[in-house]
């Protein structure tokens, strides 16, 4: 059993900076990577970030330049530096971990951009 909690949600005006972070625990055996989806309402989950365990990353181009994501591999945590921020970026922001025994999800944390 794998539980990921995410933490670090709220209201933030245009243009602002948010952190996101994710925690994974449990029976871990094998970390592969870690990443970071978002759900807007009415719209499909969007992938937003992955980093590996080799510490490899990839940004959606949505996202690319204003997020960065970052681990902390001895607390299976890994982060979501969010700058720049803009009210389409408005949505449940969900972390995704991925382990040799397949994905778990968290329950997301609501981020919204508005002035």
């Amino acid at each position: 059993q794998v539980q990921v909690v995410e933490s670090g949600g709220g209201l933030v005006q245009p243009g602002g900076s948010l952190s996101l972070s994710c925690a994974a625990s449990g029976s871990i055996s094998r970390l592969a990577g870690m990443r970071w989806y978002r759900q807007a309402p009415g719209k499909q989950r969007e992938f937003l970030a992955i980093i590996t365990s080799g510490g490899t990353t990839n940004y959606a181009d949505s996202v690319k330049g204003r997020f960065t994501i970052s681990r902390d591999s001895a607390k299976n945590m890994v982060l979501l530096q969010m700058n720049s921020l803009k009210p389409e970026d408005t949505a449940v922001y969900y972390c995704n971990v991925i382990t040799n025994a397949g994905q778990y999800w968290g329950q997301g944390t609501q981020v919204t951009v508005s002035s």
